[in-house]
């Protein structure tokens, strides 16, 4: 600009201020030829927003060098030093005020309530010569918050039979009936908000109006949907004269709460203008109760989306498991330029671990390091993703990495990881760290320690950790431990001492127990008591084959044909048809998931297929509905971490895959399995 002024100049100051550059706006200070003291306010204003105690220095010395101050100058200075928690050199400035305002005296109540003195804010409060519109507002919000609820009533409560307030008072009462709801303590809420008039009161001599306004019922409303009285909230509703948009998304999200839909859905095609929250609230309610396609029509007939509706419908696909619609909707968030966050990132790394893709797990952490900077929860959801998918290397130096910021999950993750892996001894040892570091070990290490000392066959150090669970840290075991603990005991061949752990267990025993004894007693040959484990869970999952199908093998396996004979029986008779198999597994050299879904009439086809698939590893194929599936996935930059091991998991996995496709061939009576088994030891050796 060729003609600046002064006005110019703040103005430019103020842009800086406002966007924290204050080493910019100091320059441009410096640089004015002539200052006003709305110069020197903005300039202070900007170095007392900063916490530290360098900035506010600089504010009081700026402050020291004005050569004319007005309240504005004092009271900036008084709302550094409280930001700050400085009220000693805040309650010093005040008292050397030349001209104490209304502002002034709401700064130290405001000061003395946002450091906790809530006495000295009530004193102040009570001293002050004239209040306005904020005066009681600031105080009892400020109560509110440090949990001093029933002197902040008191307060508004007298104040109202002095008819100090009109519509401030109803601000005031407003704000109690919210922080009584948010404590949960309704009826003190509802009393507060039938005490505010429906129709005109003239109170005190300024002709104020004291009544119920929208906020009123709004927070009267919110009372009741917090604490699930949707019944209530909707009679308040309905007796309202007007509604506003908060109105009708809190009644939105009451119905959402409690999972009625429809009643949602009908007060949402009647609200007159949805916004943002409106539409969001619906995708999270069809997706809390698994009607993802009516939750995905809302999401696309949107409006306007926002990141919040993006990660809504990424979580609900989450939740519910649907994990190829959640990595689906995952990229075509990233075509449409809506940049990920950390919910986002969270909700993708559990489809990973979903999924047990460690190829897409290590793109998302690459998107991590790039979008944000990982907390605690991502920190944690990378460690269970490399777990889970076998990289406990790569999972334990994320843990390492974290140092002091780990949570008791981040253990549970780590010592999970370990124990699910067969690394009995580290879970075990990383234990014992956790242990020494004082941190408290929650319901769900136990269970990862359980799982470590059944992989481990300790049956007597798992019967220690469940004691010290009780003795030690006072957790009562649950259903898992016991299911755990049975496990340890039947893998050792103590299937009478796990069958007195069920029958000693303080509730019923759930197809987890049962399972694990079945399982135990298939190894050890126990057709007994593997009867009595399989009825159990025939009568769990009714549906299932699992049950029959092992107990049947069991009988053929001992030569008992009639007994094997009446379980294929009951089969029948109860209708039950044994699930179609399936196996999956990763050839990492081309990066290719193969899913082998194989029916009995079209097996020799199948094999064919994957032979197909193994001899032309460059091509992209994708077969949904088929025998199989395959995507061949793009390579990529793989995390650091990763790549000395590459080769062994490699290695690992294709002779598992050599063994799985070379035993499926030994067990078919075709005269081509020769042929194929050749072919197949053929591919394996180019790959």
């Amino acid at each position: 600009m060729k003609h600046r002024n002064i006005v110019t100049w703040n103005s430019m100051i103020s842009g800086y201020v406002k966007r924290r550059e204050i080493a910019k706006a100091r320059k441009l200070f410096d640089e004015m030829p002539e200052r006003d003291v709305v110069s020197w306010n903005v300039m202070i204003s900007g170095y007392v927003s900063c916490r530290g105690a360098r900035y506010i220095e600089e504010g009081r010395s700026l402050f020291d060098q004005m050569p004319t101050r007005d309240s504005v100058s004092w009271n900036t200075m008084i709302s550094g030093y409280a930001k700050n928690g400085r009220m000693g050199e805040a309650l010093r400035l005040f008292e050397c005020m030349p001209e104490r305002t209304v502002v002034s005296w709401n700064a130290m109540v405001t000061g003395f309530l946002q450091n906790g003195d809530v006495g000295s804010a009530v004193e102040f409060f009570e001293r002050m010569p004239q209040r306005d519109g904020a005066s009681l507002c600031a105080l009892v919000s400020g109560m509110v918050h440090n949990g001093e609820l029933d002197e902040a009533a008191r307060i508004v409560v007298q104040c109202g039979n002095r008819g100090e307030g009109g519509e401030d008072l109803v601000s005031a009462y407003n704000t109690l009936i919210a922080g009584y709801g948010q404590r949960g303590r309704v009826e003190e809420a509802w009393q507060f908000f039938d005490q505010i008039p429906i129709c005109q009161e003239k109170v005190g001599g300024e002709g104020r109006r004291f009544e119920r306004n929208v906020v009123s019922w709004n927070s009267m409303i919110m009372c009741y949907v917090k604490a699930g009285d949707v019944v209530s909230a909707r009679e308040l509703f309905d007796q309202m004269i007007e509604h506003d948009t908060f109105s009708w998304n809190t009644m939105i999200s009451g119905y959402v709460n409690i999972s009625d839909m429809e009643e949602a859905s009908k007060l949402f095609r009647e609200m007159p203008t949805p916004d943002t929250l409106s539409w969001n609230s619906m995708i999270l309610g069809y997706a809390q109760v698994s009607r993802l396609k009516l939750a995905h029509e809302f999401f696309d007939r949107m409006p306007q989306k926002s990141l919040v509706s993006w990660n809504s419908m990424i979580a609900g696909y989450e939740k519910n498991e649907d994990f190829i619609g959640a990595v689906k909707l995952f990229s075509q968030m990233q075509l449409e330029g809506e940049k990920p966050d950390r919910h986002t990132l969270s909700s993708v790394l559990s489809v990973c671990t979903g999924l047990v893709d460690l190829h897409l797990g290590m793109q998302i952490h690459q998107l991590v390091t790039k979008i944000v900077i990982a907390d605690l929860p991502i920190n944690n959801s990378l460690i269970t993703m490399y777990s889970r998918c076998g990289a406990i290397e790569e999972a334990h130096t994320i843990f390492d990495e974290m140092k002091q910021e780990k949570d008791v999950i981040s253990w549970n993750a780590m010592i999970g990881g370990y124990a699910s892996h067969g690394f009995a001894a580290e879970a075990l040892e990383l234990f014992t760290l956790m242990k020494r570091l004082k941190v408290q070990p929650s319901y769900i290490t136990f269970i990862a320690v359980l799982n470590a000392c059944a992989h481990a066959g300790l049956v007597e150090e798992g019967r220690r950790q469940l004691k010290s669970m009780i003795s030690d840290f006072g957790i009562e075991p649950r259903i898992e431990h016991y299911a755990s603990l049975v496990d340890i005991m039947g893998r050792h061949g103590q299937l009478e001492d796990a069958m007195d752990v069920i029958y000693s267990m303080p509730f019923e025993a759930d197809k987890a127990v049962w399972g694990a004894l079945l399982s135990a007693c298939r190894v050890h040959n126990n057709t007994e008591l593997a009867k009595v484990a399989a009825e159990a869970l025939m009568r769990l999952e009714p549906e299932s084959s699992a049950p029959y199908v092992l107990l049947y093998n069991m009988y053929a396996d001992a030569g008992l044909w009639d007994e094997a004979a009446a379980v294929r029986l009951l089969m029948d008779d109860n209708k039950i048809i044994k699930q179609k198999g399936y196996s999956r597994f990763l050839l990492q050299k081309f990066r290719m998931h193969i899913v082998m879904r194989l029916m009995p009439d079209r097996e020799k086809n199948g094999i064919e297929a994957i032979f197909g698939v193994l001899a032309n590893p460059g091509r992209d194929i994708l077969r949904p509905g088929k025998f199989f599936t395959v995507c061949k996935e793009t390579s990529g930059k793989r995390h650091p971490t990763s790549d000395s091991n590459c080769s062994k998991r490699f290695n690992k996995r294709k002779k598992t895959t050599n063994i799985i496709l070379l035993q499926y061939l030994l067990n078919r009576s075709d005269p081509s399995s020769a042929i194929l088994q050749k072919r197949l030891a053929d591919m394996l050796e180019r790959i």
